[in-house]
């Protein structure tokens, strides 16, 4: 087995490449690799692993942990037309390697200008352009909002979606809150809708800041989350809770569907489905004609002292 310690090491290695995205290291060049503790590099198992403080960046994103590992392929021979020959040692005719999976154990954390993942371990995988990440106090960051889950976070960045497994719960920058087992969030490119509501056309080539200005690339405008198990959404005046659930962000409206339950104020309406506006506050039980909608009303208590409520003559009310 050959392999080699650097102390204080810097490391250039070669991945595969896909579209560039936030929170992503699967376009943009050599993955940089440096480490407080060293790193080793393993040519028959094809791996490169780096110990304390690690770290490794790609384009905008950068990986931190304590131990970082690189599992390694050969490059892919290319395909086609015959091209000249190359003096590159990263050529798949001169033995070159690439990156295809970055591992990370120990005080995770993967971010970007605007977007951060939290975690014990993770798990990145080049040719998918995925992130699952897993341990304890699970966090997933963006300008939009903030996921948590007690289980697994995923990151997948060419389908614009982060899942949480495991009491997860998704807060909003303006304090909505969707809960589930599992949640499902999805972006979409934060671009203008011109006028006539045809979409506009798509922003060219991600570089790492955008064409025309210097704000960094997000990772998109909150579309919708799709929530699944023990679905609850909270607002400031009600609870609603159900099987399943499907929050629209353009419309401010979560829909639940299964054994749905609002609670406001003590009082409990169930039904088959409900609308919650998460900004007015406003739940609405939907019935079918199958299903009836039923509920449970508080009434007026008696003041503590038994004596009764007055009425408006001034007179106690009978027991």
């Amino acid at each position: 087995m050959k392999h080699a310690w650097i102390a204080a090491a810097v490391v250039v290695l070669t991945a595969s490449g896909a579209s560039a995205q936030p929170l992503d290291l699967s376009n943009g060049g050599p993955i940089d690799i440096t480490a407080a503790g060293g790193i080793e590099y393993r040519d028959t198992e094809l791996l490169a692993i780096a110990t304390r403080d690690a770290r490794a960046v790609r384009g905008g994103t950068t990986v931190l942990a304590d131990q970082l590992v690189a599992r390694l392929r050969k490059k892919q021979a290319v395909t086609g037309a015959a091209k000249p020959a190359s003096t590159d040692p990263t050529d798949p005719e001169n033995g070159g390697n690439e990156v295809y999976r970055l591992e990370a154990h120990g005080h995770v954390r993967m971010l970007t200008e605007t977007d951060e993942a939290v975690g014990d371990d993770a798990i990145y995988d080049i040719d998918q352009a995925v992130l699952i990440m897993t341990g304890h106090n699970l966090k997933l960051t963006t300008p939009q909002d903030v996921l948590t889950a007690r289980d697994q976070i995923e990151y997948w960045s060419d389908k614009h979606m982060g899942v949480g497994r495991g009491n997860a719960v998704v807060v909003t920058t303006d304090q909505r809150r969707l809960a589930g087992d599992v949640l499902v969030a999805y972006t979409v490119d934060d671009t203008a809708q011109p006028a006539g509501g045809k979409p506009a056309p798509p922003p060219a080539p991600a570089t790492g800041k955008a064409a025309t200005g210097s704000d960094p690339i997000t990772s998109g405008k909150l579309q919708r989350i799709e929530a699944y198990g023990n679905v609850e959404v909270r607002t400031i005046s009600d609870i609603a809770r159900g099987d399943r659930g499907l929050y629209l962000a353009d419309t401010d409206i979560a829909r639940l569907v299964g054994h749905v339950r609002v609670t406001h104020a003590g009082n409990q309406l169930n039904g088959p489905a409900a609308d919650v506006n998460m900004k007015t506050g406003i739940a609405r039980i939907i019935s079918d004609p199958t299903t009836r909608v039923s509920g449970q009303l508080l009434p007026n208590s008696a003041p503590a002292n038994g004596t009764g409520a007055k009425a408006p003559n001034g007179t106690s009310k009978p027991k």
